[in-house]
């Protein structure tokens, strides 16, 4: 129930959040379909502050962070807020990489970083390989070149492309018999071929364009897709793509590390259905991103089961002849799989969360947080080190251990002193952000004991952006069938984003075998397809 104030003296009027989205659906022809987006939403923040208020936990610092969201939480940035001026004070990370000279004229990016750029060879117009030089006072031969002279140009073009064909037709005037010309070849008989369905699927579930943005954006451009017309496209593909999200599934059952988060989602139909548990009234998008054999495999759930029981039914499909695979996640104790039966985990805590309880108090405790942050930021300096000299799971290891594993224990020796020495309030805001780290320390630091081991939970906070970016701009999915297209189309548009896929070109032709229709093995497969169509 919300309860709006009126100016002193008004009386007080009870209100709750369904009244007052009646309010504005009445009011939506008036104000427009962006105008009412921006009440909507701002209704349902005020509902959502109001519910968090009722929380006597609920403090003016986490509503200034749910509201005013921090830029960035940089160690340089973080102190110099808090009145430090500070260095950067990671290790600097040694890449030949970082070594090279870039060429002066080739702007930010160059002609290699156009991987989906067209390609066109332009022969010299008078020379070929072999010819004498065209100075006649030269007597040698001009011979190719191993790199040939770039150009880069640039255009526009709509997203979705149209094409008509006006079939010329001829009336016999005797008989009355029409005979229409053929069409081209490879025109095809569908309306709507698998490019389409790839943009279309891209800009929805990839960027987070709403189904109505897409339909504006499109008739602007004399392309007309009604947003029905644009849900059916979408729903027929999810169809054929759903052997690669098993697969993935299955695949990804047999990795190595695993990390998981929610985030909170709304399903429109969720909310009246009657089979929901009155103990389980949220609803959540869980991302589970699993790292299987160096390959990244971010997979999605939306519904109102928590991040730990959607890893443990993922659990079920794995082999018991693996060990346990590592678990990255926060603290909360609805990551953790609960499920009977289900294999155990080696549990890892993020880093990240335990740095932001120091982030968030620095203001107040400006010397105390600065050692701190520096701390971890040398722990992170080394991680970056060994990431850029791609180091195996156990040198990695090693590497930690003889670097990391010395700064870490100066700082959980400070931090027990803190309250040996009772020079800080356990409390206080920088005594509860010590307390985390001795309460999880063994958990926080299984990346110096276990090969492989993540520091943080960062992987799948940002694979969480995507359902994000979704909920920002569409606020909602409107039943559960939405909901597990968008899961599936963000599965695998993430997937071949992390492995360096262009997601464009990936819309598979599945057939019996999925497991060779995977975004880091289907060009591949076309190959070896092609080469046989070839030969028959």
């Amino acid at each position: 129930m919300v309860k709006p104030m009126g100016p002193e003296g008004a009386p007080r009027i009870d209100v709750s959040c369904e009244e007052l989205e009646a309010l504005l659906e009445g009011a939506r022809a008036t104000l427009g379909e962006a105008g009412y987006q921006k009440l909507q939403a701002a209704i349902r923040t005020l509902g959502y502050v109001t519910e968090l208020l009722q929380n006597q936990e609920a403090t003016l610092a986490s509503l200034r962070r749910l509201l005013c969201h921090s830029s960035t939480e940089k160690t340089s940035k973080v102190l110099k807020q808090a009145g430090i001026d500070s260095g950067d004070s990671k290790p600097p990370v040694v890449s030949h990489a970082s070594q090279r000279v870039t060429a002066a004229g080739h702007g930010r990016n160059g002609a290699a970083a156009y991987r989906g750029a067209r390609k066109v060879a332009v022969p010299h117009a008078s020379l070929e390989g072999g010819d004498p030089c065209p100075d006649a006072r030269c007597r040698g031969k001009v011979y190719p070149q191993r790199d040939p002279g770039v150009l880069v140009r640039i255009k526009g073009q709509a997203p979705i492309a149209a094409t008509v064909y006006e079939l010329e037709k001829l009336r016999c005037n005797l008989c009355g018999d029409v005979f229409t010309a053929a069409p081209p070849e490879g025109v095809g008989e569908k309306k709507y071929d698998e490019t389409a369905a790839s943009m279309i699927a891209l800009l929805r579930y990839g960027s987070g364009v709403p189904w109505y943005r897409l339909q504006g954006l499109e008739k602007s451009l004399g392309i007309p897709l009604p947003v029905a017309t644009q849900c059916e496209i979408v729903a027929e593909t999810a169809v054929i793509l759903q052997p690669a999200l098993q697969e993935l599934k299955r695949q990804a059952a047999q990795g190595e590390v695993v990390h998981n988060d929610d985030t909170s989602m709304r399903v429109l139909s969720l909310d009246r259905d009657v089979d929901i548990s009155p103990e389980r009234t949220g609803v959540f998008t869980s991302g589970v991103v699993w790292v299987f054999q160096g390959r990244r495999i971010p997979l999605f759930f939306t519904g109102c089961t928590h991040a730990g029981e959607n890893l443990a039914e993922m659990m079920k499909q794995r082999p018991t002849d693996l060990p346990p695979p590592i678990q990255m996640c926060d603290a909360l104790s609805r990551n953790a799989p609960k499920a009977a039966g289900v294999f155990a985990t080696l549990m890892a805590n993020c880093l990240a969360h335990g740095r932001r309880n120091f982030v968030e108090v620095t203001p107040s405790f400006p010397d105390e947080c600065r050692f701190v942050l520096e701390t971890l930021g040398e722990a992170y300096g080394y991680d970056d080190q060994a990431r850029a000299q791609c180091l195996s799971p156990e040198q990695r290891l090693h590497f930690h251990q003889e670097h990391s594993g010395p700064v870490m224990e100066t700082l959980k020796a400070w931090c027990g002193a803190q309250f040996a020495e009772r020079k800080v309030e356990p409390n206080s805001g920088l005594g509860k952000a010590i307390s985390y780290l001795l309460n999880h320390w063994e958990k926080l630091t299984l990346f110096l004991r276990e090969p492989g081991a993540p520091l943080d939970n960062n992987l799948v906070e940002r694979a969480l952006k995507k359902s994000i970016l979704h909920r920002k701009n569409s606020l909602f999915y409107r039943n559960r069938n939405g909901a597990q297209m968008g899961d599936l189309f963000m599965s695998l548009i993430h997937t071949c984003e992390l492995n360096h896929v262009n997601p464009f070109d990936y819309h598979g032709e599945l057939k019996q075998t999925p497991s060779e229709w995977m975004p880091w093995n289907y060009r591949e497969t076309l190959a070896q397809t092609g080469a046989l169509l070839d030969v028959a």
